[in-house]
């Protein structure tokens, strides 16, 4: 199967997860400055998950330039990823409304957690469809920085529960790891 179904509708479900996040900042009904102070819990939150969805959008994309076809199996796998990004939009709504109490930023972890997972099983589908020699699978290698992040969300998630703000300083220093796209793709494509 080519794989441009899967690239478009990847791109449709992540827009629209996007646009469901931002629309849960709500406009307060004063026009003074004072009015914003309550919304900056929800606001920063937002702020972390869209960087979030950019990145899982941006690997997304360098990923699927890496091989030529997809079959069922990579279907399931990316639909799987898509479940738990379809579920940011809740999870950054109920962390910011709740000014990252314990519970929820804990969600939040679990969450990132199995985005996580699915997004590394999407790449190990890729890999066993496409092989051990594939361009796909000598570009991601060991994958050291994907387990690295399942590691440090094991780790925030329990860490929640006593040190709310500690477990969301660990989940920017994930996506700051992740900002910078993923170059081991781009260097395999180009050389």
């Amino acid at each position: 199967m080519v794989k441009g179904r899967l690239e478009a509708f990847s791109d449709g479900v992540i827009a629209i997860i996007i646009t469901i996040m931002v629309l849960e900042l709500k406009r307060p009904q004063e026009s003074d400055l004072v009015a914003l102070a309550p919304l900056i819990p929800t606001f920063l939150s937002y702020v972390l998950s869209f960087v979030y969805v950019g990145i899982y959008w941006n690997n997304h994309h360098h990923l699927f330039q890496a091989v030529r076809h997809v079959n069922g199996a990579t279907l399931w796998a990316n639909l799987h990823l898509l479940f738990w990004l379809s579920l940011f939009p809740f999870a950054t709504a109920w962390m910011g409304e709740n000014h990252f109490g314990a519970l929820p930023v804990a969600l939040y972890g679990v969450v990132l957690l199995l985005a996580a997972i699915a997004y590394f099983a999407l790449t190990r589908t890729l890999i066993l469809y496409h092989g051990q020699n594939s361009t796909i699978a000598n570009a991601l290698g060991r994958d050291l920085k994907g387990k690295f992040s399942v590691l440090i969300y094991a780790v925030a998630i329990p860490l929640a529960f006593a040190i709310p703000w500690f477990a969301c300083a660990l989940y920017i220093l994930v996506a700051v790891v992740w900002l910078v796209p993923d170059r081991r793709i781009e260097k395999t494509l180009n050389s």
